[in-house]
């Protein structure tokens, strides 16, 4: 991976960490050993899509908090959130 790819990764799984509630910090499932990091390259502009693996916290796999969980988000080259798309039905 390029190293603007990892800013743009880091930006954008840094906001979702911030947006997890304070009192489940440091629990599994509120950090980022359960989420995949998907980082495309379009036009000059990063999109990464953070989605939830709960079975890395050993729940069954397929498992959700909540249905069909994501997040989407426009970064730039050098790891400023450009714009973001929150799936959170």
């Amino acid at each position: 991976m390029d190293g603007p790819a990892v800013l743009a990764a880091h930006a954008a799984l840094q906001r979702v960490l911030a947006s997890f509630p304070n009192q489940d910090a440091g629990a599994c499932e509120s950090s980022a050993r359960s989420l995949d990091v998907v980082v495309g390259l379009e036009g000059g502009v990063y999109f990464v899509w953070i989605d939830r693996r709960l079975d890395r916290c050993g729940w069954p796999v397929g498992s959700q908090t909540e249905f069909d969980w994501f997040e989407l988000y426009a970064v730039s080259p050098e790891g400023k959130v450009l714009g973001q798309r929150v799936r959170h039905p």
